[in-house]
């Protein structure tokens, strides 16, 4: 492969990575789920420098390679994307050597003395895995993407359990508030990543989220304890980007609750399917509750890891 095949990504080569992506989607999970306002997310990180953490690969003019890589924590954690057409393993294996040299150059710069980086890939990748495991990548984790479907006819808004409101996020404080409870709620959580304010709304894609399908849930007693954060914007299935309740507010039924809400409202706006992911060792017991409440396992991911020092 010569170097002219190699370059780093921009905007406007958006298009291309999503067809790109959903090759990847019609051979690993049977049809194509990306769409192009969520690459456009990712290349407008404020965590990337595209000139020097993208990278797209073609062979004869096509695309083939795509990598993105963004600073986790500011310290030693990196996460990276990497995507690979079956048939082009080697120029994957070039896009990831760069990658690794150039994580390692974001840990060193915030001041760690190795980085440690994470890739999520579905469990049977068009990436050749062999090249990951000669490397001296593991897999340290595996999630499910559940999907559940939507019937406005059965999914109808629940009855709140005693001593439960519901509210939709519906000012800055509301947003505040969302936040609050997303960063207790999840610290505990495997690779969770505690972030301020700002740099949340972004890593959530605030600026293209319908606040009105993000919802607090508070106890008598307790006051503001759970929130749940949905999306409409995915063609594929509506998603549940976040759902969380506070340790001391578990065990009075919100987590259900909310799911259900949110249920009623996607199915009210004609969606037909609705889709969260979930790591299978969770240790709140959040694969149960979404199994009692009608998900099923739609697709699985395993999340890689490498130590480089």
């Amino acid at each position: 492969m010569s170097p002219a095949d190699l370059r780093p990504a921009t905007l406007a080569d958006a298009p291309a990575i999503t067809e790109l992506l959903n090759e990847v989607d019609r051979i690993e999970i049977g049809r194509p789920e990306t769409d192009r306002h969520a690459v456009e997310a990712g290349l407008k990180d404020p965590r990337t420098d595209l000139s020097r953490d993208s990278w797209l690969a073609f062979e004869d003019g096509r695309l083939v390679v795509y990598g993105l890589l963004w600073d986790e924590s500011g310290g030693e954690r990196v996460g990276i994307d990497h995507y690979v057409q079956p048939g082009h393993q080697r120029a994957g294996l070039d896009v990831l050597v760069a990658m690794e040299s150039r994580a390692l150059a974001r840990a060193r710069a915030n001041g760690a003395g190795r980085a440690v980086v994470h890739l999520h890939l579905n469990a049977r990748p068009t990436t050749d895995t062999a090249l990951l495991t000669g490397r001296g990548w593991r897999v340290v984790r595996h999630h499910h993407v559940l999907h559940r479907p939507l019937d406005p006819a059965a999914d109808l808004p629940p009855e709140a359990p005693a001593g439960v409101r519901v509210r939709a996020c519906a000012t800055e404080a509301d947003r505040r508030t969302v936040h609050e409870l997303y960063q207790r709620a999840f610290a505990r959580h495997f690779d969770f990543q505690p972030r301020e304010y700002r740099p949340w709304l972004a890593d959530i894609g605030a600026a293209g989220l319908d606040w009105s399908l993000v919802w607090i849930a508070a106890t008598d007693g307790l006051g503001d304890a759970g929130f749940l954060l949905a999306r409409d914007d995915r063609e594929a299935m509506a998603w549940i980007r976040g759902i969380g309740v506070l340790h001391e507010a578990r065990g009075r039924g919100l987590g259900g609750f909310l799911l259900r809400h949110a249920f009623a409202h996607l199915a009210a706006r004609g969606r037909d399917t609705v889709g969260l992911g979930v790591d299978t060792a969770n240790a709140t017991g959040a694969p149960r509750l979404y199994g009692r409440n009608g998900m099923t396992v739609h697709s699985a991911v395993d999340t890689w890891e490498a130590v480089i020092a």
